[in-house]
């Protein structure tokens, strides 16, 4: 059935398949000051540990700091705030689709439909088909939140990434986010074009916590599982009515998978053409080409396994400061500080890369 069009410019209407009351992740991000979610920041670093076979440091982040952000801290607070607003609703039931009719946004429900001046929709219904020029590596990692019985851990500095483990299926890694001395988040992170069988993780990270970290009895606290897919293809950021939001608004950066940023970003230029009774969706700009088009090449060099993502990485944080780094990574920085981070990396391998990408 169609039923009377539930949003207009006063009611808002917030649509998931159940209610989010666990804590089912675990958002990491850098940021200067402080951001929209300061209160929600569980732990925070303001220096990281970088280990490769080519290069290791200790690296400080400063004007950066690392953060994280438990999923239930920030389920508990966007309902709280909710809650003193009378005209958001929740409904709790399976997405069928989402589309435009008649210049009318709609979502269909098993219960029916409900009709909108804009639906925001953030389901990928699909995988995406690939065309000619195009990747798709997934971003694939197992993580445990583990208590020790010993202090092990200095809280003080987390380990951003640890390229010693094996790079036979591609590019891998270990990050470590210390809670306290006795406790940490430690993650095993992939890139690669197929997922691995759950024993596979679960024995690569009690390889690295015994051979690394001298840690042979440890209690599991919480565990994760996630997915993240790194493209170049273009997902559609609107069709009509619907604007898209998140990994299906192409809103994770093809070449790391970090996505919590950038969607904030999205979502305040979002609310800033709202406020002015503009169209939600803006157009993609020349910046955000240019770095797509950089995203191009260093996957072009993944996928075809030109260079190991541990010697990328290793070359661009021996030869650029931390901070430098992080504004790349950010989609931040000028053509100076890109053309710092080209030549950081071998020049033959990723200007044939960038030649390909440019001219296919």
């Amino acid at each position: 059935m169609m039923r009377e069009p539930f949003f207009d410019d006063k009611k808002i209407l917030v649509v998931d398949k159940a209610p989010k009351i666990t804590n089912d992740r675990t958002w990491c991000f850098w940021e200067q000051g402080d951001g929209l979610f300061e209160s929600l920041v569980y732990r925070q670093w303001t220096e990281v540990d970088f280990y490769s076979t080519h290069f290791s440091a200790g690296l400080p982040l400063l004007p950066y700091r690392y953060k994280m952000i438990r999923g239930i801290d920030f389920y508990r607070h966007i309902q709280e705030l909710a809650k003193e607003k009378t005209n958001i609703h929740f409904l709790y039931e399976p997405v069928m689709t989402t589309g435009t009719k008649d210049d009318i946004a709609f979502v269909e429900l098993a219960s029916g439909t409900y009709t909108a001046k804009y639906v925001f929709n953030s389901i990928l219904f699909q995988q995406p088909k690939l065309h000619t020029g195009e990747y798709m590596l997934l971003q694939h990692f197992k993580g445990w939140v583990i208590e020790t019985e010993m202090p092990v851990f200095n809280p003080g500095k987390a380990t951003f990434m640890d390229f010693r483990v094996s790079q036979e299926e591609g590019t891998t890694f270990m990050y470590v986010l210390p809670l306290s001395a006795t406790s940490a988040l430690v993650e095993y992170t992939l890139f690669t074009a197929k997922l691995l069988s759950q024993e596979k993780y679960t024995t690569a990270l009690k390889s690295y916590l015994e051979k690394y970290l001298g840690i042979a009895k440890f209690k599991i606290e919480h565990e994760e599982f996630g997915i993240i897919p790194m493209t170049n293809h273009v997902f559609p950021s609107i069709e009509g009515r619907v604007i898209y939001m998140g990994i299906a608004g192409g809103q994770a950066k093809g070449s790391s998978g970090y996505a919590f940023q950038f969607i904030q970003k999205k979502t305040a230029a979002i609310v800033a053409n709202l406020i002015k009774s503009r169209f939600p969706a803006q157009q993609i700009n020349l910046k955000e080409r240019k770095f797509r088009f950089y995203d191009s090449v260093l996957l072009n060099v993944l996928h075809y396994r030109k260079l190991n993502g541990d010697q990328v990485f290793a070359s661009i944080f021996k030869k650029n400061p931390p901070a430098r780094v992080l504004r790349f990574l950010d989609n931040e920085t000028g053509l100076w500080e890109d053309l710092q981070i080209m030549n950081s990396v071998p020049t033959g391998v990723f200007l044939k890369a960038a030649m390909q990408e440019l001219f296919r």
